[in-house]
């Protein structure tokens, strides 16, 4: 069978099988691949370790002998997998894993489509495309402005393109963010799905990100990426303080107290001892104004610096509205980019 480039293999349609060990799997893999491991975890150690202490030679008869009474039932998973039975497979490197895993599947009936050098090409590419020049265009503003309400309004409306940095890292961005969220993925995968949607973008259309810091929870936007967000164009929604402070007490006052305890508690070196007693008890008593309110006076302090222009940067849009509606702020926002720029 011959073996596609990675053009060719992201050109198909048909699903994924990759045959590393679940543990290799679980760092990071192609969004939407399927896990048929060839090795459990102890094994591919147990393989590795023969590798460097004994040789290569006996690793390959250490592998042999694990893969041997498993072929019928990796068959039948696969079978389960994918019942169409034609198929796009890789290991890491393109090698002797994913090349005994193809002859099994072509005995049992399958067509198999193999990337030639692996997973390891695919993380080249990945790590690569954050450097591709795109057209953004960066939503900033102080923290409860409603920027993620408006980019979602944004990419629900036609010829508008948006990017939600939040919703792949599944995390808010502030001490805050990952309540209510799902787990964070590893950063190998937070990459993995982050160029996969930007493989969705053109890079000849402006497209709309909610401005972040370097890190969105425990993640780190890629260099090459955030380097591209600092120097493009900025509009910034500038919200009454007594609009944000209702609609963050609104948010929060949804959310798990023992839960928003300990993110105050995580700001304790930052709102100094007093404010964090005073956000705990205001969380105790059921008065989310007020812990809204005391945690704003360190969140705006820590933001407006963050938002002071770069001398390196273009020149910003102010986008002053009256409060939080989503609508309409989008349309404002709107109105003054096309003014702005």
């Amino acid at each position: 069978m011959p073996r596609h480039s990675l053009s060719e293999f992201e050109a198909l349609s048909y699903p994924i099988l990759d045959v590393r060990a679940p543990i290799e799997f679980g760092q990071g893999h192609v969004p939407g691949a399927l896990n048929l491991p060839l090795f459990t975890d102890e094994e591919r150690a147990r393989i590795g370790t023969t590798y460097k202490q004994v040789s290569q030679d006996r690793a390959v008869h250490l592998g042999l002998e694990f893969f041997g009474p498993k072929m019928s039932a990796m068959i039948k998973r696969a079978q389960k997998l994918v019942p169409g039975k034609e198929v796009r497979l890789h290991c890491w490197r393109g090698g002797m894993r994913s090349g005994a895993v193809l002859w099994l599947l072509e005995l049992g009936g399958f067509k198999v489509h193999l990337l030639d050098h692996g997973y390891k090409d695919y993380r080249r590419a990945v790590l690569a495309s954050f450097a591709q020049p795109r057209q953004w265009r960066v939503l900033g503003g102080l923290t409860g402005s409603g920027k993620t309400d408006v980019l979602h309004q944004l990419a629900a409306m036609p010829g508008q393109l948006v990017l939600d940095l939040e919703g792949l890292a599944h995390h808010k961005g502030s001490a805050f963010g990952a309540i209510g969220q799902p787990a964070q993925p590893t950063q190998e995968q937070f990459e993995n799905n982050l160029a996969a949607a930007l493989a969705t973008l053109p890079t000849d259309a402006p497209i709309w990100v909610e401005d972040e810091s370097r890190q969105i929870g425990r993640l780190t936007i890629p260099p090459g990426l955030f380097a591209q967000l600092q120097a493009a164009p900025r509009s910034v929604l500038e919200v009454p303080r007594a609009a944000r402070v209702a609609k963050l007490a609104a948010e929060y006052g949804a959310e798990d107290p023992v839960l928003l305890a300990e993110a105050i508690e995580r700001l304790r070196k930052r709102l100094g001892g007093l404010a964090t007693q005073q956000a705990l008890a205001a969380v105790a008593a059921g008065d989310f104004p007020l812990m809204v309110e005391l945690l704003l006076d360190y969140y705006d302090k820590t933001y407006t610096y963050g938002l002071a222009p770069r001398p390196e940067e273009p020149p910003r849009t102010l986008v002053p509205v009256p409060g939080c509606d989503a609508s309409a702020n989008t349309a404002a926002l709107l109105a003054a980019t096309i003014v702005g720029h």
